[in-house]
């Protein structure tokens, strides 16, 4: 299967910039649809941003459009999300999560995730 590993995550003020990274394993991942989600603290999982490996096709939460752009290096198998204009609600763990088709908000839909990596905007 397909393993999946965040780093990138780390404390920044309100208004900043980070990129997290997302290194995956995987002879297939090119036609992947890869995608992040996230979990604060005391709150359920939420769809942040999807990426269609075939298409480039892309797709994200009304909550982070115009903030936050997903893309993919497929030479070095790895899935970023560049965030900007952090605001304290965006503080969570996130999560890169990986489907073989088919684009879905559903995050009992995702058989592959990584292990997350912690982001905290200060106010």
């Amino acid at each position: 299967q397909v393993s999946l590993v965040e780093s990138g995550g780390r404390l920044v003020q309100t208004g900043g910039s980070l990129k997290l990274s997302c290194a995956a394993s995987g002879r297939t991942f090119s036609v992947y649809v890869m995608g992040w989600f996230r979990q604060a603290p005391g709150k359920e999982r939420e769809f942040v941003a999807l990426h269609s490996g075939e298409t480039g096709r892309t797709y994200y939460a009304d909550s982070v459009k115009g903030r936050f752009t997903i893309s993919r290096d497929n030479a070095k198998t790895t899935t970023y999300l560049q965030m900007n204009s952090l605001k304290p609600e965006d503080t969570a763990v996130y999560y890169c999560v990986a489907r073989r088709l088919g684009f879905t908000t559903n995050p009992s839909e995702y058989r592959h995730w990584g292990q997350g990596t912690q982001v905290t905007v200060s106010s």
